[in-house]
């Protein structure tokens, strides 16, 4: 540690001398190499708490390497000292570095003698430690050494041992003691040699020492007067800083002053110049309130004849079509009236006995014919008519070229009139020949269509003047009348006049009512004609909201046929999109009246539409008339009509010009100036144009200055009086009837309405910016005035032409073009002028077009030829320059002073200031503009805030000239910044695995496009889109994403700079704070693939944590910025899934050791969420609701039908059709009719999920899904510590910094194949009894429009499940079996899954299946079911119970061993008593003689249901005497298991008495042999003689003690049975009993009665008596006598003997 301190001191003393060393670095770079190979020699030895040994070593190796460096520095200092002796100069750099290293060195050299003393001292301390010890030591061994001989002298010998064992341990602890003070004696001597070495050491170095310390106070004094110089120098610069400042503030304070003079100069002309423009503001002002006032009276009249028209139209339409609707139904009258008539004389012809086809036959071609012959009569009609309208229209052509042609070719013209004539006569002749009919009039009405009317009225005053001018001089008087009343009276006379007389149809004719019908077919006729008539409109209420509006929307909302052909057929398609909330339909009701013979409409009812769903419509237009036609198509649907409107326009002429007036500003004479004007025709229909000045322009003004006359004369003047005379009509009425057309918007003025001669002179005078108080205001009428007083006076010179025409005066403007048309202004005069033009078209529907042409000339010596500098757009701060040329007419050189204004003399300037212009040339100034940000403050009125618009006046005066040369400077000045909002950005906490991304907005500030680009970006930073480079436009805003991405933990704090293309830079401040979780993912973005429903994806990633250490010097370690280091341990995490997602992650919650993973499972299994498939469920129960009512009405509507027409068929004799019952009947939608026939669909929420509809809606869900895509984050929280510790306890500490994040792509498709069995879901088993076997049969059909290749997983070979037959390949729609059978064999719930594979997906089928064991409860304890004692023939029952304690149904069969079918075989065996030890094996017994069952059960088979019972009935009914009646009771279950075996027993007796007891004397079996019948007495004889035996054995068991009686029973019974009624008890009584009384037996009781159905115990216990001899067992005999029906004698045999235990 103090060698340490001892580096830190030597490292500070060469930091403070750095900024003193480095300024004389570079003068000795090799002295610094030595310096740096001095410094890095060995800097001393370490001393630690070792061994004593090894701080002995070295010290010396430290000594030594000290003495050495001494030495060798020793003399390098000798060398510095001596030539700092002879220099007293400032030290040098290599001085200096020897005197550090001099000072470290003796540094060094004191700190190894202070730790060598400090070593002495500790070593003689220990040795004076350790000779106390041996002191200590050696008194108490003399002290132990006096108690052993007191001791021994006491005889205490285990005093003596203790104390021996005391003494030996001290000797032994004193020799060590003894020996530690050697060593440390030894080591004090070295210690203190080696500290006498140094001090010789130190001694030598005390001459150096002396020095440094001379050489140290001298480098300190120098570095005090640098300091000093140092200090001085600041002083003056300070001083000359202060200086700059006050002088910096007075020229701020006198500009200051400057610009408040230049300030209040501005303001006083603002005023003044405001004061002025209020002026002509007001003048103008009230002009144009005047101008208004006019137009919008003259549109009031205008829109009052417009309405007055439309509303007359309208009536004649109403009248018309009432009148069409009367002759519509006449016309049906006389239909059926024909048909009556058809009939009629069908009847007659069948009456007369002739053939009646034959004859309608001929009929029909006899009118055929007559209706042929009278259209070709009309054919030749309409030929007439147009030959005379085609001579009158040559006739109108002759005429107008008479017009045209001069008086000298009148004879010419006669001759001409006279052929043409002749040849008119001509054609009236062959047109009287060609028509077989003269009544051309009456023919006329015929010919005529109601759409053409407007066509025909138009053109039929004229062709009646013609015809009327041309017969006059062909044909008489009777034949121009018809031809008058043919061409001039119309079809229908109230579309022309309102004195018409209407058609009125009778009320016969009118009534709806059809002809020859009953009352009440004319009753229903009136009811549907009425409900026709009304529409059946409903209202639509979906959810509670009524539908209102337009229930289709049409793509496009106007049928616009444009600029159409007459002749040529049309089409277009529209769309009609149901906008209502739920089902609707749509009927086509038809279009206009007026459009019918020209609009044709397709449409094909779709029937249902749903909401958003569309149909096509088909307009198909061939017009047949030149005219503007607009109507409407209308449509019908469920809740209302609705019209698309429809417009058809011819093409026509839309000519405009863009602008009204051409202003050409001021020009100085003797310049050429052109403007261009452009005409645009934006119709379909081209006309030729002409351009020339406007006729009767009697306003056009001039100035007079002095004595000096103009005026402005036409342009193109060539145009005689005689011309003007001979003229068309037309073109006459064009030039008197001027007419403006509507105002076009321009750039420069807006066109004023024709106002009284002087009002435009005041107009035009007041709008130029020149003053005319001085001036004398004569017009055109005020010369002709003059001349005309004063005809003798000759007439002035004409002035010279200044405003012309281009070269384009006339030509054709096609349709949809534009010509430019040039304007040509040469100034001669000065002065203002003014022409005005016209444009004229060939199209008489075209209006002339005017335009105003005006312009000043100055006369100046000088002039600028662009008197207006365009500067463009300019930005602040940034230069732009300009060439201004000026020209000089003046014969003479003239000198030019250039200025610019006071206010932009910062911002603007012309160079040079002056300059001499030659005569007759010009000369150029160079015009530098360079805009600051105060220029709107200094500009004042010159610069607009608003628009940003600069216009500057520059002024060039001329030497000896009063009037300065004026031209204006022009220029938008804008800003170039850039604006980024926000202006700080916080990304706040960011990971170093995931990026952050945060949305700024960059502004363009200025009007001009700028390029802009990021740079210098970090690298924990991208901008997008394209890198942060790009491309602003004006005013633009655009977004860009700042993506942040820490690359370690800690605290970011930076800028991002944004150049733009004039290199400003605009900052944007960022921060954030990097965090370095404690866990990390292998994969932060996992994309599944795509995935089918209820089909699963499975990914797999690792959670790692990689945190082992705290030492953040060789790596990365976890921490939230720079706050603490995550502690090194078990880090928990948990990921946070959202609810209702398809994703699962497994684990979710886990603990991670340091340097351990742990794998994580994502699965994505999409499903269709519960409450879509309820939705979806209660919309088909709706659907099939509303299908069900609209098939049970189209049912009732037909049995109507059928009634009605089958009553009608009676009445009239006819059949009914078969077409009438196949008419659907249309229906509302679905709701609408669930809510008329009372249906009230369910709510979502009550819809079951193992309902059928559910399973319905579900498979329609899935077979119409369209795939969607999800996107998942999925949080994980991290936590240190083991989350198993805390499950019990407080959560673990987390922070949301440390959240790691998982973001999963999840894209869903429809499956490919579904099951269509077993509800589509799990394949349910059930429970299955163990070792049973079931097969179910599962459906899958394929989907998709693809054939399948299907492959199956393999279930477990050893499980219960089985795939019995796989399917190969799925056909489009196919369905297939699937066989599955489960066979559990053992108790419990088994599950697998079956995977259908496909290329597309795979489908996963959950098997499920429960094996359970059967289990029972039988109600009989034991094995075996006694039936007792029955009398021989008769019956008798018992009943147990057997109870179902399993969970699923029981199906047994009850089989008795006697009745198995291998009994027959098990007979042939030897018996069981021969072949086996002791002990019943076989369990059936006796049988009856007659082959019947001794036993019998019921019922035998059946089903026990769970947690349920059944009782069993077994009879037993023997048929001879026995005692081994005996049977085996099996009770199977499902034919295979044997569940419970029960022995079956029971003894017949022929007697109502019986013994039981004792030890078994015989077989259970009967004799094999065949025994002869013997009677009943026979029988009781034997019995009565006969005695039976009966051994009853007792082993009575010796103990040490007492031991207890062996006792044993005799059981006597009486038979309950009907027989022997005359004996009721059986009486019985054993004697003997003194003697058995007497060999130790007692017996109670000896004698008694039992009743019947009763049986009594006889019991009989054993004590051996006094002279019993254990080794022979003791035999006594007794009679036991039973009374009944009979006597029975039973020998009882006592056998009893002792057995030891």
């Amino acid at each position: 540690m103090e060698d340490t301190e001892f580096f830190d001191i030597c490292e500070k003393e060469q930091t403070a001398a750095t900024p003193f060393l480095e300024q004389e670095k570079d003068d000795d770079e090799s002295v610094t190499d030595q310096f740096w190979n001095v410094a890095n020699q060995p800097k001393g030895h370490k001393i630690g708490e070792e061994s004593e040994e090894d701080d002995k070593i070295k010290s010396k190796d430290a000594s030594e390497g000290v003495g050495k460096d001494s030495d060798s520095s020793r003399e390098s200092q000798e060398r510095h000292m001596n030539n700092g002796n002879n220099n007293n100069k400032t030290m040098k750099y290599a001085d200096r570095v020897q005197i550090l290293n001099l000072r470290r060195n003796l540094n060094q050299l004191d700190n190894i003698a202070k730790e060598k003393d400090l070593t002495i001292a500790k070593s003689r301390e220990e040795l004076c430690a350790c000779q106390l010890r041996i002191e200590m030591l050696t008194k108490e061994r003399e002290c132990t050494e006096t108690k052993i001989e007191e001791e021994k002298e006491a005889g205490n010998t285990a005093a003596v041992f203790r104390l021996q064992a005391m003494h030996r341990r001290l000797c032994d602890e004193l020799g060590n003691e003894k020996d530690l003070e050697s060593k440390i004696a030894l080591m004090l001597k070295e210690n203190v040699y080696e500290m006498w070495q140094i001090e010789i050491d130190q001694g030598k170095f005390g001459s150096l020492r002396e020095q440094l310390e001379q050489d140290e106070e001298e480098l300190e004094r120098q570095y005090k007067e640098r300091a000093e110089q140092r200090i001085q120098k600041e002083k003056t610069a300070a001083r000359l800083a202060q200086r700059k400042q006050q002088v910096g503030k007075k020229k701020e304070m006198e500009a200051w002053e400057a610009y408040e003079r230049r300030h209040q100069k501005v303001v006083e002309d603002a005023h003044r110049n405001h004061e002025k423009a209020v002026q002509f503001l007001k003048r103008s002002m009230s002009r144009i309130r005047q101008k208004k006032a006019k137009e919008e009276l003259k549109t009031q009249e205008h829109m009052e004849k417009r309405m007055q028209a439309v509303l007359s139209l309208k009536n004649n339409i109403t009248s018309n079509r009432e009148t069409l609707r009367t002759l519509q139904v006449r016309d049906k009258a006389k239909a059926l009236e024909a048909k009556k008539q058809e009939m009629k004389m069908s009847g007659a012809i069948l009456a007369e006995g002739g053939d009646v086809t034959k004859e309608i036959f001929l009929h029909k071609q006899r009118v055929e014919l007559e209706r042929q012959k009278q259209e070709f009569t009309e054919q030749q009609k309409s030929r007439k008519i147009e030959i005379v309208a085609r001579i009158f229209q040559e006739e109108a052509y002759v005429e107008k070229q008479r017009k045209h042609q001069a008086r000298a070719e009148a004879p010419r013209s006669q001759g001409k009139l006279q052929d043409s004539l002749r040849w008119r006569i001509k054609t009236w002749q062959y047109i009287e020949n060609a028509c077989e009919d003269p009544a051309a009039a009456v023919l006329q009405k015929s010919w005529r269509t109601p759409s053409a009317c407007s066509l025909v009225d138009d053109k039929s005053s004229s062709v009646v003047d013609f015809s009327e001018k041309a017969l006059q001089d062909t044909i008489h008087e009777n034949d121009d009348e018809e031809a008058s009343q043919t061409l001039a009276e119309p079809e229908f006379t109230g579309l022309w006049s309102q004195e018409c007389n209407l058609y009125k149809m009778p009320k016969d004719e009118t009534d709806p009512k059809p002809l020859g019908a009953s009352k009440m077919e004319r009753k229903i006729f009136t009811q549907n004609l009425e409900k026709l008539r009304s529409g059946i409109i409903h209202k639509q209420v979906v959810s509670g909201h009524e539908f209102k509006g337009c229930p289709f929307y049409s793509k496009p909302s106007l049928i616009h046929f444009k600029d159409f052909d007459v002749g040529k057929t049309y089409k277009k398609k529209i769309i009609l999109i149901n906008a209502s909330y739920s089902v609707n339909f749509c009927k086509l009701v038809g279009v206009s009246e007026h459009l019918k013979d020209f609009i044709n409409i397709h449409f094909d009812p779709p029937g249902q539409m749903s909401a958003g769903m569309s149909c096509e419509v088909v307009v198909t237009f061939k017009p047949m008339i030149n005219e503007v036609l607009e109507g409407k198509v209308t449509f019908l649907a469920q809740n209302g009509s609705f019209s698309i409107p429809l417009k058809c326009t011819t093409k026509r002429c839309v000519l405009a010009l863009d602008k009204e007036l051409i202003d050409f500003g001021t020009h100085v004479v003797g310049e050429t100036i052109s403007r261009t004007i452009i005409l645009t025709n934006s119709g379909a229909l081209g006309t030729r144009f002409k351009l020339q000045t406007s006729a009767g322009d009697n306003g056009t003004c001039t100035t007079v200055k002095s004595s000096l006359e103009r005026m402005v004369s036409p342009a193109l003047d060539g145009i005689t009086s005689e011309e003007k005379a001979s003229s068309s009509p037309v073109e006459s009425s064009i030039y008197e009837n001027k007419e403006q057309v509507s105002p076009v918007h321009t750039e420069e003025v807006t066109l004023h309405t024709s106002l009284p001669e002087s009002q435009k002179t005041e107009s035009n005078l007041g709008s130029s910016h020149i003053e005319l108080s001085q001036d004398v205001v004569i017009t055109e009428a005020d010369l002709e005035a003059e001349n005309a007083q004063s005809p003798a006076e000759p007439l002035p010179e004409e002035p010279p032409i200044e405003i012309t025409l281009g070269k384009v005066t006339e030509g054709e403007i096609g349709p949809f073009s534009s010509i430019k048309l040039q304007i040509i202004f040469t100034p001669s005069v000065p002065g203002d002028v003014r022409a005005e033009f016209e444009i004229t078209f060939d199209n008489p529907n075209c209006k002339p077009l005017h335009f105003c042409v005006v312009g000043i000339s100055v006369d100046v010596p000088v002039w600028v030829p662009n008197p207006n500098v365009d500067l463009k757009i300019c930005m602040y701060d940034r230069l732009y320059q300009d060439c201004i040329i000026i020209r000089s007419r003046a014969k003479a050189a003239l000198r030019l002073k250039f200025e610019v204004c006071k206010e932009l003399s910062n911002h603007m300037e012309l160079l040079p200031k002056t300059g001499y212009i030659q005569a007759q040339s010009s000369f150029s100034v160079q015009l530098k503009f360079l805009p600051r940000h105060s220029l709107p403050e200094d500009a004042g009125k010159y610069f607009d805030t608003e628009t940003r618009v600069l216009e500057v006046p520059m002024t060039i005066m001329i030497a000896d000239k009063t009037k300065p040369i004026e031209f204006i400077v022009h220029a938008i000045v804008t800003t170039s910044d850039l604006e980024i909002s926000p202006v700080e950005v916080n990304f706040g906490y960011c990971t170093i695995y995931e990026a952050i991304q945060t949305t700024i907005t960059l502004t363009n500030k200025s009007i001009l496009p700028q390029e802009f680009g990021f740079v210098g970006l970090p690298e924990f930073v991208e901008i997008q889109p394209s890198d942060g480079f790009g491309t602003l436009l004006p005013l633009e805003s655009l977004n860009l994403d700042i993506i942040f991405k820490a690359n370690k933990a800690k605290e970011y704090s930076f800028e991002l700079t944004c150049k733009s293309e004039i290199n400003r830079q605009f900052k944007l401040s960022c921060k954030a704070v990097g965090v370095h979780p404690p866990l990390e993912l292998s994969h932060s973005l996992v994309k599944f693939s795509a995935t089918a429903l209820n089909d699963v994806s499975t990914a797999t990633l690792y959670v790692i944590n990689a945190h082992v250490s705290l030492n953040r010097f060789t790596h990365a370690v976890p921490r939230i910025g720079k706050g603490e280091i995550a502690p090194v341990g078990p880090t928990s995490f948990e990921f946070l899934v959202p609810e209702d997602s398809p994703v699962t992650i497994m684990p979710s919650v886990g603990t991670v050791l340091p340097g351990k993973k742990c794998l994580i499972q994502v699965y994505f299994r999409p499903v269709l969420s519960e409450q879509l498939i309820r939705e979806e469920a209660v919309q088909m129960l709706c659907s099939a609701d509303a299908q069900r009512t609209m098939l049970k009405k189209i049912r009732e509507s037909e049995m109507q039908k059928r009634k009605d027409e089958t009553v009608a068929g009676k009445k009239d004799g006819k059949k009914p059709s078969v077409a009438a019952f196949r008419q659907p009947l249309r229906v509302r939608n679905s709701k609408q009719a669930a809510a008329s026939s009372g249906f009230e669909p369910p709510k979502p929420e009550e819809i079951k999920t193992n309902s059928e509809e559910y399973i319905a809606a579900q498979y329609s869900l899935i077979r119409n899904f369209t795939g969607k895509f999800e996107r998942y984050i999925i949080p994980c929280f991290v936590a240190s510590g083991d989350i198993d510790e805390k499950r019990r306890s407080e959560n673990l500490k987390y922070s949301p910094y440390n959240t790691l994040y998982l973001e999963l792509h999840c894209p869903a498709v429809a499956p490919s194949v579904v099951v269509t069995s077993e509800n589509g879901k799990n394949i349910n088993f059930g429970e299955v009894a163990v070792g049973h076997r079931i097969i179910k049969r599962i459906t899958i059909q394929n989907i998709s429009q693809e054939q399948l290749a299907l492959g199956f997983s393999i279930l477990n070979p050893n499980g219960p499940f089985l795939l019995i037959s796989p399917v190969g390949t799925l056909e489009p729609g196919e369905n297939q079996f699937l066989f599955i059978s489960f066979c559990p064999n053992e108790s419990k719930l088994f599950f697998e899954t079956l995977d259908i594979r496909s290329i597309k997906a795979t489908l996963t089928l959950s098997i499920i299946g429960h094996g359970v064991a059967p289990s029972i409860a039988c109600s009989v304890e034991g094995e075996v079911l006694d039936m007792g004692y029955v009398i021989a023939k008769e019956k008798v029952t018992s009943t147990f119970k057997i109870q179902n304690t399993s969970t699923l149904p029981l199906r047994y069969s009850i089989k008795l061993e006697s009745l198995s079918q291998t009994r027959d075989k098990e007979q042939q065996k030897l018996p069981f008593f021969i072949t086996s030890p002791p002990g019943r094996t076989d369990f059936v017994g006796t049988q009856n003689y007659s082959g019947l069952s001794v036993f019998n059960i019921f019922p035998v088979e059946g089903v026990i249901e769970p947690r349920k019972s059944q009782d069993f009935t077994v009879t037993f009914s023997p048929d001879h005497e026995s005692l081994y009646y005996s049977d085996c009771l099996k009770v199977v279950l499902f034919g295979k298991e044997i569940a419970r075996v029960i022995w079956l027993k029971g003894a017949a007796r022929n007697h109502m008495m019986f013994v039981e007891g004792g030890d078994p004397l015989d077989v259970p079996m009967e004799s094999l042999a065949i025994t002869s019948p013997v009677s009943e007495e026979a029988a009781k004889g034997e019995l009565e003689e006969t005695v039976k035996s009966l051994l009853l054995s007792l082993e009575y068991i010796q103990a040490e003690t007492s031991g207890t009686p062996v006792v044993r029973e005799l059981k006597i019974g009486a038979i309950r049975t009907a027989q022997f009624a005359s004996k009721k008890n059986v009486e019985f009584s054993l004697d003997s009993l003194p003697l058995l009384q007497q060999k130790g037996f007692t017996i109670e009781p000896v004698k008694g009665t039992v009743d019947r159905g009763q049986v009594k115990c006889i019991s009989v216990s054993w004590v051996p008596p006094a002279d019993f001899d254990p080794d022979h067992p003791l035999m006594v005999a007794a009679v036991l006598t039973l009374k009944g029906d009979i006597k029975e004698s039973y020998k009882v045999l006592f056998i009893a003997r002792v057995v030891c235990t």
